[in-house]
């Protein structure tokens, strides 16, 4: 059995907003989500900048109470979750419930309450460690609350894979559906890395950007003065259904999910193979997945996270699976705009692809102004592009050696 998976719904919550016109109209804009840390005080730090959301009020979507019992990262899946759901105009009360599930990628989890719970012990003992400690930190905290949100019994899952978590939390569930296993899924990735531990962690990798006096340039994918990505948080999520449940019902699909492919690099935790043969293998197993040739993936929402090996190495991957057709691919990364939002990434880029392919708009690379020598191909600089594809392509790749893509192409019934 090999069942059509449609999108039906999108959610997210992001530095250029709290829901997908807020982000879709910044990336249109060529605005930047990054700016300076007020969630602490980042003084100490040698970066003090961020792809930070702000004004969330989790209080006012959840409630005093349950916001108190809910990590910053299981806000953010909750609220793009609840969108997601709101956009798909589903209603699980005239579904099976067990064939409704939820997998969420997130790369770190709670580190927000682990930092806080560990102050609490060393400062006050033990015996003042809370309760709610475990549950709101495990990884798997979104799914298990968005199954119980909307009373899901399905497959309910959790993905931790670094920076790819999202996009393999998104295949895995197509998989699921495509194998008749569920009919429906809740997606996506959630993050809240932006901690004293996660921003400190990342900087003593020399892995960010240090550009503190003008943070709204700070990520520049494929840019010959990049020096590293940006910390962001936030969530992506989507509902994918099975195509005839959806047409019965008569959901309005963003785009057909076609092909998924996964990859190792199998030789370095944190530093990309250097000429990409990993990402390659992930493109090209998405590609024969959804047997298409090439030449049809009319844009790629790339991975791009303004590092110099990972720009180069994902570069090389596109002209190692692509060929001639490469010079002609349309490529940007969001990124430029969005920061990295690490294992929400992938869901937030598969949501912007959902939108550009519904709207025939895709978003530029901003921050390309003085582009690499050797990332030599169509970054759609500084400036959106309207156009009108039939197949997207997008890439996540994470520390460890993890590779994903996917293709979502235009549904034509």
């Amino acid at each position: 059995m090999s069942r059509r998976v449609v999108i039906t719904g999108v959610g997210a919550v992001t530095g250029l907003g709290h829901d997908i016109e807020s982000l879709w109209a910044g990336l249109l804009e060529g605005r930047s989500g990054v700016g300076p840390i007020d969630l602490f005080d980042p003084s100490a730090f040698k970066v003090r900048f961020a792809g930070q959301v702000r004004d969330f009020q989790p209080e006012v979507l959840f409630g005093p109470k349950e916001a108190r019992h809910l990590d910053r990262f299981v806000q953010f899946a909750l609220a793009a979750g609840d969108q997601a759901v709101k956009d798909s105009g589903i209603d699980f009360s005239t579904l099976p419930l067990h064939r409704c599930g939820v997998m969420i990628g997130s790369g770190i989890g709670g580190l927000s309450e682990f930092e806080t719970q560990h102050k609490t012990m060393l400062e006050r003992g033990p015996s003042r460690i809370s309760p709610f400690t475990i549950p709101k930190l495990m990884v798997n905290a979104c799914s298990g609350h968005i199954s119980i949100r909307f009373g899901l019994t399905g497959p309910a899952s959790a993905i931790a894979t670094a920076c790819a978590s999202a996009a393999n939390a998104i295949g895995d569930s197509f998989r699921l559906i495509q194998s008749g296993y569920s009919d429906v899924m809740i997606t996506g990735g959630s993050e809240a890395a932006l901690t004293h531990m996660g921003l400190g962690g990342f900087a003593a990798m020399r892995a960010l950007s240090t550009r503190n006096d003008e943070p709204t340039r700070a990520s520049r994918p494929f840019d010959k003065d990049r020096d590293g990505f940006v910390l962001s948080e936030g969530a992506g999520l989507l509902v994918l259904e099975e195509a005839e449940i959806a047409e019965k019902r008569g959901a309005r699909i963003y785009g057909e999910l076609l092909g998924y492919g996964m990859s190792a690099d199998g030789s370095h935790i944190t530093a990309p193979d250097e000429q990409g043969r990993g990402a390659a293998r992930a493109m090209g197993a998405a590609l024969a997945d959804a047997k298409l040739d090439p030449s049809k993936i009319g844009y790629i929402n790339a991975h791009g996270t303004s590092t110099s090996l990972g720009d180069l190495a994902e570069t090389r991957a596109m002209k190692t699976i692509f060929g001639e057709y490469a010079k002609s691919l349309q490529i940007s990364s969001t990124k430029s705009q969005l920061g990295h939002l690490l294992g929400a990434s992938g869901g937030v880029e598969a949501v912007v692809c959902a939108l550009a392919l519904q709207r025939n708009v895709l978003p530029p690379t901003i921050n390309l102004e003085n582009p690499d020598p050797e990332c030599d191909l169509d970054y759609i600089p500084n400036t959106p592009r309207d156009a009108k594809v039939d197949f997207i392509m997008s890439n996540s790749f994470g520390f460890g050696g993890h590779n994903a893509s996917l293709i979502i192409g235009r549904y034509k019934g």
